[in-house]
């Protein structure tokens, strides 16, 4: 060969090395101008009005159970805890789904459109007479919904609460992926972050449904009191689908179980492997690219059984033709520490389940008590005992603010964090603050009965008693004041502290806990209803002047006592995930493996 045919071949092999270099950087710049915070407008729009229809659905529907459909109280309370906890169970399944297969983008707009038919559907059922039954206004010898129309209930409320199993895990996880939520000091000392920003348009959209949505209810129709909110989830639907192009889509990384089980399972089978240096546990960046875009998980001591997973051994073929080994034998430092981080997370996680616990019945038998009560503002308006909420959702609007405008510098100036304090900090405030509003709801509760006793209103339960209903205000603001603590708390700790392949399942774990704080919260009002005897149930059916619901009051505060202790013994043991610090370079070598490994795998 010539040297003017070699200087030929080294200027085709040199041009075809710039446009390859040409289109990594091509790729590299539209990644960067996708997400961002351009996409907020239509992520926002969708979550705002999918609040609002959510809330707007489900805050009034205690009402809607014992004064339409005349259920008994502890059946209506129990009927709407069950479908709470299985619209907090399926978001485990839906973020599955989408953190392996399907993506959150279609899981999101897949559970919208189930969410909308189920309440199509209950719309429909509150319309047309033939689904409810004879109305009931005196309270006394009702005739029960039939068991057609209860089942036309149950297949509305199931639909929405396996659309829920794809919105509520997706939709805060989708928000985060549109920005680098890694965060530096500068990132953590800024005065908004993105999950008090979340929190806030939530509130706002919950207050709207509170005040208009139940004041039509209440005042005007069913109908339409569920018609607005069936409304307002098609238009979160078109608003999401309009932003479809701007959005930076995560791609599945594979189950996140299967990778779990793959690490039980290496380190099961080498059980007896001895594990003599960390530094030489197996790595492989470019298998873990697609996983660890913001950074790979570095080794931990603890769980170091787990270690020997990450141990190579004769017959692991780390050096196959492929490049992948066989990970049920042996797995990667950054697949083993993912499974550490839920190992670390769940004991914190469980604490929420007993808090639900506590108060998931709470509302219901919040809105009972101020139906009883006085509720006139004015001569001619009176309050609907349902729109009470709106004391907790304004508290929680003005204390996001106060929280990043007095609270953190104050807490700065002690704790030197540029954070003020961590999010388990947070989640513990909260849980101290929610014992204090059980304890003024029991006081609340004995000052009701203590009136309607005075004017003989006992036996009487749809008269009016003689006490305002703003003595139930400072419950309800505790709760909220504990909401901007323990609820933001609990869901940054879920999200920052799992693995980022894991986003999706870690905020499912966060309705898990109302799943599960539910179905347990429904056990436990069914033991006092049926052990606490007929003639001084603490929780009866129709006439709650009658009860002993301040008895309730004082058990769930002694549940919540003992549940705060556990938790400050969790936080004591707990520790932060340590996260390799990304470099320019670092983060376009993962970007470009991970894109070889995309494009090897589209030509296999």
């Amino acid at each position: 060969m010539d040297y003017k045919s070699m200087e030929v071949e080294k200027n085709v092999v040199e041009n075809y090395k710039e446009e390859e270099m040409e289109k990594e950087e091509t790729i590299i710049s539209k990644k960067k101008q996708l997400g961002g915070i351009k996409t907020m407008p239509f992520i926002l729009a969708n979550e705002v009005c999918d609040r609002f229809a959510g809330v707007g659905f489900h805050a009034n529907m205690i009402t809607y159970l014992t004064q339409v459909l005349n259920l008994p109280l502890v059946k209506a309370s129990n009927t709407l805890t069950n479908f709470g906890g299985t619209s907090s169970f399926t978001p485990l399944i839906g973020a599955l789904i989408a953190d392996s297969y399907a993506g959150r983008f279609w899981t999101i707009i897949i559970g919208s459109i189930i969410y909308e038919l189920g309440m199509i559907s209950i719309t429909i059922s509150a319309i047309m007479p033939q689904l409810r039954p004879p109305p009931c206004p005196t309270q006394q010898n009702c005739v029960e919904a039939s068991h057609l129309q209860l089942w036309v209930l149950y297949v509305c409320l199931l639909l929405t609460s396996i659309g829920a199993g794809g919105l509520r895990p997706c939709v805060v996880t989708f928000a985060a992926d549109q920005f680098d939520l890694k965060k530096s000091k500068h990132d953590q000392s800024q005065s908004w972050n993105f999950y008090n920003w979340y929190y806030f348009c939530m509130g706002v959209a919950t207050l709207a449904a509170l005040t208009i949505v139940v004041y039509i209810q209440d005042n005007v129709s069913w109908g339409l009191g569920l018609g607005l909110p069936t409304i307002a989830m098609a238009l979160s639907i078109v608003a999401f689908v309009l932003g479809s192009s701007l959005y930076r889509k995560v791609k599945p990384g594979g189950s996140p179980l299967i990778r779990l089980a793959q690490v039980i399972v290496a380190s099961v089978k080498k059980r007896n492997v001895v594990v003599t240096d960390p530094a030489l546990l197996y790595q492989n960046r470019e298998l873990d690219a697609i996983i660890s875009s913001d950074g790979r998980l570095l080794h931990t001591n603890q769980f170091r059984w787990l270690d020997r997973a990450a141990v190579v051994v004769d017959g692991d073929d780390i050096n196959g033709s492929s490049n992948k080994p066989n990970l049920w034998r042996v797995a990667t430092v950054h697949r083993v520490e993912e499974l550490k981080c839920i190992f670390r997370m769940l004991p914190v996680w469980a604490a929420g389940i007993l808090l639900i616990t506590s108060h998931s019945h709470l509302g219901s038998f919040t809105i009972l008590q101020a139906r009883s009560m006085d509720r006139h503002i004015s001569h001619n308006f009176q309050i609907p005992p349902a729109s009470l909420s709106i004391f907790t959702v304004l508290t929680v609007l003005m204390g996001l603010p106060l929280y990043e405008r007095i609270f953190l510098p104050f807490a700065r100036r002690f704790t030197g964090n540029p954070a003020g304090i961590t999010c388990l900090q947070r989640m513990g405030i909260g849980f101290a603050i929610n014992i204090i509003a059980t304890i003024v709801s029991a006081l609340v509760e004995i000052k009701r009965k203590a009136v309607a006793a005075q004017h003989g209103l006992i036996d009487q339960p749809t008269t009016v008693i003689p006490i305002s209903v703003f003595w139930l205000v400072p419950q309800y603001c505790l709760h909220g004041a504990a909401e901007v603590f323990m609820a933001v708390g609990h869901l940054e700790f879920l999200i920052d502290q799992s693995p980022e392949s894991m986003r999706s399942t870690a905020a499912a774990l966060n309705s898990l806990t109302t799943s599960f704080g539910n179905y347990l919260g429904t056990l436990m009002v069914s033991v006092v209803h049926n052990y606490t005897g007929n003639e001084h149930n603490w929780l009866p059916d129709r006439n709650l002047n009658k009860g002993k619901l301040d008895y309730y009051y004082w058990l769930v505060t002694g549940v919540q006592v003992l549940n705060l202790i556990y938790y400050m013994i969790c936080v004591w043991f707990y520790k932060y995930k340590p996260l390799e610090e990304l470099t320019e370079s670092i983060k376009e070598t993962d970007v470009e493996l991970a894109n070889n490994k995309n494009s090897s795998s589209t030509a296999n």
